[in-house]
């Protein structure tokens, strides 16, 4: 089932420490040294004549190798009446081909010491597999099997239907998922990014004709990239790719679907009789990753809500003890992103919460960020990127961003000195351009009778409560 639950920055403690100081230590570390520019692994990257892209990282010494195959297929391109079908077919890829059954496939994977692993997100489908190195070339031809001649057998639908069902039952049943269902509906509208989970009427009656439809219309060399990444032997993985995939039929170009997300000021209430906590996504639209403020914007999402010592974080969790875990990030799609701050807080500080969110936006819109509390932030953002670089599967992760986004290699090999070049003024001036809280579109989960009279202030003309 795809993800959709917002994903909070990885807090790691190297580089929190190294943060930190910025924020009340009595007595300060020794400084450190400047930050070294991030060095992109040696690579290479080329083009199949089926248009079916390559990217091969050799790195590091461990004998194992991430073979990983992104294909722009996702909730994005599912028609509005099979909605789940991108999950369905994934998941349908696991159970066979047409020369390996389901319990063969998984004896294949297993024996390189691996699983077939298949995600579906609201853009791309990816396949994946973490092998011994000497398995490298078996993994590229069990993929390629895999994506050009799965089984999708019928006799597997209903048990998969059930599986999904479930997955969204249990969904529904969290305050973190209504919120954020409620939260992309208002901001996307019909668009497929403001549906967060298939609905049980598409569901159930989806047929295995539509998983085939699905796949016909979505799964081609054009729209795929292989990465592999780890210790191999680049002639014995490029010989495997080209006799695996060199026959995959071109298959149509990736859509291009590019949202426009309402900024509105609107406060909607979904109603949790005797919920102890109530659940908050605040945020509106932002530039998205080929913004040339995207890096400066990321800067100030982390010093203002984005990290576990910014300034939000701090604030509700700390002074006001209101919620264990509050946190902002900007989230992104392809060519589309938006700020939030999420949070559960304690009911009878619901109000007092938001009222906080807001002052210290304002406070930043209106004051910049002293320089040491910016090095701070700027020196745990640097960490923060070396680490998420620092292993197979996230180097291919980031490379698939970049890819995904368009952004150029030179985004990776220039992000810490980009980081470290952004000034308080540009803070205060991206918080004053970019987070405006007359624009925000504010999202209540919680026990209405509790929290109604708190909310007051935030109620704006056309909020659509519940």
């Amino acid at each position: 089932m795809r993800k959709h639950t917002e994903k909070m920055l990885l807090i790691f403690g190297a580089a929190v420490l190294a943060a930190t100081s910025a924020f009340g230590q009595k007595q300060a570390p020794p400084a450190g040294g400047p930050p070294k520019a991030f060095t992109l692994a040696a690579h290479e990257t080329y083009t199949l004549a089926n248009g079916m892209k390559v990217t091969l990282v050799p790195y590091g010494n461990i004998p194992k190798v991430s073979v990983s195959l992104a294909l722009r297929a996702g909730a994005l391109n599912e028609p509005r009446d099979v909605m789940g079908a991108a999950d369905i077919t994934g998941e349908l890829l696991k159970e066979g081909t047409t020369s390996l059954s389901a319990s063969a496939l998984a004896e294949s994977a297993a024996r390189m010491g691996s699983t077939l692993s298949v995600s579906s997100g609201a853009d791309e489908t990816s396949l994946d597999m973490d092998v011994l190195s000497e398995y490298g070339p078996d993994a590229v031809k069990l993929l390629a099997d895999v994506l050009q001649h799965p089984l999708l057998p019928e006799s597997e639908l209903a048990r998969l239907k059930t599986n999904l069902l479930r997955q969204i039952a249990v969904a529904k049943s969290q305050p973190g998922q209504i919120a954020l269902a409620r939260f992309r509906k208002l901001m996307y509208e019909d668009h497929p990014y403001g549906s967060t989970l298939p609905t049980e009427e598409t569901v159930n009656k989806m047929t295995i004709a539509d998983a085939k439809k699905f796949y016909a219309d979505n799964y081609g060399a054009a729209r795929a990239h292989l990465y592999v990444a780890g210790k191999f032997d680049v002639a014995t993985v490029k010989k495997a790719i080209e006799a695996g995939f060199s026959g995959w039929a071109k298959g149509p170009a990736a859509v291009e679907n590019v949202p426009k997300p309402k900024a509105q000021r609107l406060l909607d209430v979904t109603d949790r009789p005797g919920a102890p906590q109530a659940t908050v996504y605040v945020g509106l639209p932002v530039p998205n990753a080929t913004s040339p403020d995207n890096i400066p914007l990321g800067v100030t999402n982390a010093l203002l809500g984005g990290s576990f010592g910014s300034r939000i974080t701090s604030n509700i969790r700390e002074k006001l003890g209101c919620t264990y875990s509050p946190g902002s990030q900007v989230s992104r799609r392809y060519h589309d992103a938006y700020w939030v701050e999420t949070a559960d807080i304690t009911t009878d500080c619901t109000g007092k919460s938001l009222g906080e969110i807001f002052a210290e936006i304002q406070r930043l819109q209106k004051e910049p960020p002293a320089a040491t509390e910016l090095q701070g932030i700027q020196s745990y953002l640097s960490g923060l990127f070396v680490i998420q670089n620092s292993s197979r599967g996230a180097l291919i992760g980031q490379l698939r961003y970049v890819d995904l986004q368009g952004l150029g290699e030179d985004y990776l090999k220039t992000y810490v000195q980009k980081v470290n070049a952004v000034t308080p003024a540009d803070v205060q001036k991206m918080t004053a351009e970019y987070i405006k809280p007359e624009q925000m579109t504010i999202v209540v989960v919680g026990d209405k009778a509790k929290i109604t009279e708190q909310l007051a202030p935030y109620a704006a003309t056309g909020g659509a409560n519940k």
